[in-house]
């Protein structure tokens, strides 16, 4: 289940944030990242606690570096919408972890306990991702390859006031 994180990731943020300048790939990498943990249960990457911190150490190791800062941002960014998408907060135990125990809470990860809706979701996200690349203007090969290279956008596809949709 990666398409889901990924490009509903990625879109919420470019609906968001209206700003080609964000590093949509790490946007994606933050909302995956926390699957890698699914095969061991559920763990602190399902927790408020592992996007905060990672928040806290991209602003201080960034700190007078803005275009640095701008692009790293896109990790934690990415965490914290991969707990929208899971709809993490519904596992108070896992979402507020430690805070409410050092005990992540029974039962399977959300990515594996939606049985056949995450097909759903992922067919969502595979949808989402068809429209971002048509929205992003990725099938032209010059953009195709800034974005491969920087992970940011054509700067044409947010026109003046947000009115590129």
């Amino acid at each position: 289940m990666l398409i889901w994180f990924a490009a509903g990731a990625v879109v919420i943020s470019f609906v968001v944030f209206r700003t080609p300048a964000l590093d949509y790939r790490l946007i994606a990498l933050g909302a995956v990242l926390p699957v890698l943990e699914v095969p061991f249960g559920v763990g602190p990457l399902h927790a408020l606690l592992a996007p905060t911190l990672v928040l806290i150490v991209v602003m201080l190791v960034t700190r007078n570096r803005r275009l640095v800062r701008r692009r790293w941002l896109g990790l934690p960014i990415g965490m914290y919408l991969h707990l929208v998408l899971d709809a993490g907060f519904t596992v108070p135990e896992t979402f507020w972890w430690p805070f409410l125990g050092t005990s992540f809470g029974a039962g399977e990860a959300p990515e594996l306990a939606r049985g056949w809706w995450s097909l759903v979701l992922e067919l969502l996200g595979v949808i989402m991702a068809l429209w971002a690349y048509r929205r992003f203007g990725l099938s032209d090969p010059d953009r195709r390859s800034v974005f491969l290279r920087t992970g940011q956008l054509d700067r044409s596809i947010v026109g003046p006031e947000g009115s590129g949709s």
